[in-house]
């Protein structure tokens, strides 16, 4: 299967074309979680955005180059997951900003049920998004393998798996718990999960939740996002 190109940025065409492309993008995201990328047509996500095909095809030149662009919003949304923040923080510190990052997902529902939809879809290797989440998998393996080998490196701090596979752990944790959530959000409390993880590890993050009560309210639901109501 040959090598799709990542995608390069948006040129700027002004305030205007900015926020047509910011619709743009938000209608495919809409779309995308709710129905699949196979299900929904070009046309579909120009008529969501109150725009016409040849004007939504003025700012992206296809489907699949729109799919990579709306899953790289969901990156820059996500960029932090397991990579070491600037500074020397401490073990714990670097495990608090990863419950942090899944906080932070839990505030961004729509992001979320895109990439659960789009990522069991990709499994299939001619899926436009296939080459994307097999290079986003392997950066989150290099990025938790070397946090993890951090943590290993504390003489005080009893750890029982190789770093590489306490890394594939957590991704599969966080993975099955957004599935989880969306089912059924009243029941799930990520943060914690994840935060449970870390202290099974000999991490104490007990100030965690504190931290997360002070966080602005969350959506009931992802089904309850409404469509921004944006104008030309």
């Amino acid at each position: 299967m040959t090598e799709r190109a990542a995608p390069g940025p948006i040129p700027r065409r002004g305030r205007k074309g900015a926020r047509t492309r910011e619709r743009i993008l938000d209608s495919a995201m809409e779309l995308f979680s709710r129905s699949g990328f196979h299900a929904v047509s070009l046309r579909d996500i120009a008529a969501h955005a109150g725009l016409t095909h040849a004007g939504l095809l003025h700012h992206f030149p296809g489907k699949e180059s729109l799919l990579i662009h709306v899953l790289s919003r969901r990156d820059e949304v996500d960029g932090g997951l397991m990579a070491r923040p600037e500074g020397d923080l401490t073990p714990e510190g670097i495990a608090r900003s990863v419950v942090d990052q899944v906080a932070r997902n839990v505030r961004t529902p729509g992001l979320v049920a895109l990439y659960v939809k789009i990522s069991g879809e990709a499994a299939d290797s001619e899926h436009p998004a296939h080459d994307y989440f097999v290079q986003r998998y392997r950066r989150l393996r290099r990025h938790g393998t070397r946090l993890f080998a951090e943590l290993c490196a504390r003489q005080d701090l009893p750890f029982p798996h190789a770093p590489e596979t306490a890394a594939k752990q957590l991704i599969a944790l966080v993975d099955g718990l957004q599935t989880q959530w969306l089912l059924d959000p009243d029941a799930i409390d990520m943060p914690a999960a994840v935060a449970m993880f870390f202290s099974q590890l000999g991490l104490d993050l007990t100030d965690t939740k504190a931290a997360h009560d002070t966080d602005p309210p969350l959506p009931a639901h992802p089904g309850g996002q409404g469509r921004a109501h944006l104008r030309e």
